[in-house]
């Protein structure tokens, strides 16, 4: 279930210690008569957010939280909201891609977060104007059972040869073309800016191999549950869920990408001091443990993982053994040449 600006695609210390920290002389009697609404994906996200941050933020402050879900892409939501003046709700979950978004239009409200409490949130999660509290990633995902030559690389995906099977990719530029370019021999550090031309050579060499270009993330569960693919390229808890679902599948971390998603707060908001509050009581560690335990994403907080059971920990993003073999996407770079990839890839397509 991964979140992008463009999809829906597609992620400490003991709790009074870290309040502490992150809720700097909070006077749990001075705020019982405040709210908040918090947007959020719904389903599963409002089930983790509310074990982890929702109801123990309202225990340890008084500030009652009201969640709503949110749009599948809250931009515009974010830019109606402002422009009207009318806050429908007060802090939202937002990706790096849409934060670029609404920096660039102006729709945030700056966090000021204390230094003290972001100190174990990786750097790549703490923004001036959003926090991310969850990691999800693309990866490679095979049926454990019809590919016997377990693929532990884009190459493998590409040696049509020595990894037989049914292959599907993801019908989008995003993601797709990376995968091509480490697939071709690019080192993950040196895939920005994409070389178009390469990418698309490479993509040339396995089109007639791709069984099923997916379109959604239930697609993509649905053809690693139904065995109708052996090797598929896509978001780490969707293939979860099948895994979960008992589907003999494998996640493949090596030469994954991974983004963030986490809290923003929109420009103007009345209640943006209390919203801070509330993604500062989110950076802390012992919270986002908990939301693991519904959602198959990574903690930003790293030390969340001294919380965290070490079988449910193996299949988090953000766990150290996943993570180092990743790398960031760049949502800098899709912001900017998004349309003109788009527009080639499905001319591609379509040859």
């Amino acid at each position: 279930m991964k979140h992008s600006s463009f999809e829906i695609s597609r992620r400490t210390l003991l709790l009074g210690g870290a309040a502490a920290v992150a809720l700097p002389m909070i006077n749990r009697k001075a705020w019982a008569d405040q709210s908040l609404v918090v947007a959020d994906p719904g389903g599963p996200f409002t089930q983790g957010y509310r074990a982890a941050f929702y109801d123990d933020f309202t225990a340890e402050t008084g500030i009652e939280i009201q969640s709503v879900a949110r749009d599948a892409e809250p931009t515009a939501q974010f830019k109606s909201i402002v422009e009207t003046g009318s806050y429908i709700w007060d802090v939202c979950t937002v990706t790096l891609s849409a934060r670029l978004i609404l920096e660039r239009d102006g729709l945030l409200e700056p966090l000021n977060l204390p230094a003290d409490a972001v100190t174990d949130v990786m750097p790549e999660a703490v923004h001036p104007n959003m926090l991310g509290t969850d990691v999800y990633s693309t990866v490679l995902a095979y049926n454990k059972e019809t590919c016997p030559n377990a693929p532990k690389s884009w190459a493998d995906f590409w040696n049509i040869k020595d990894f037989p099977g049914r292959r599907s990719l993801r019908k989008n530029p995003l993601d797709t073309l990376e995968i091509a370019l480490m697939a071709d021999g690019v080192e993950p550090k040196d895939i920005y800016p994409l070389d178009l031309d390469r990418a698309f050579r490479k993509l040339d060499e396995i089109k007639n191999h791709i069984d099923v270009w997916w379109t959604g993330g239930a697609q993509s569960t649905q053809l690693l549950e139904s065995g109708e693919v052996d090797m598929i390229a896509g978001w780490n808890a969707r293939f979860q869920a099948a895994i979960d679902n008992g589907t003999p599948a494998e996640l493949v971390w090596n030469q994954g990408l991974y983004s963030i998603e986490g809290w923003g707060v929109p420009k103007g908001s009345p209640k943006a001091d209390l919203a801070r509050k509330f993604v500062s009581f989110c950076a802390q560690a012992k919270q986002q443990a908990k939301f693991t335990e519904y959602l198959a994403y990574g903690p930003t907080n790293l030390k969340a993982y001294d919380f965290i059971e070490q079988d449910r920990a193996v299949i988090l993003p953000t766990s150290p053994d996943n993570l180092k073999k990743m790398s960031l996407a760049s949502d800098p770079y899709w912001l900017e040449h998004r349309a003109a990839a788009t527009e080639r890839f499905n001319g591609w397509l379509l040859r």
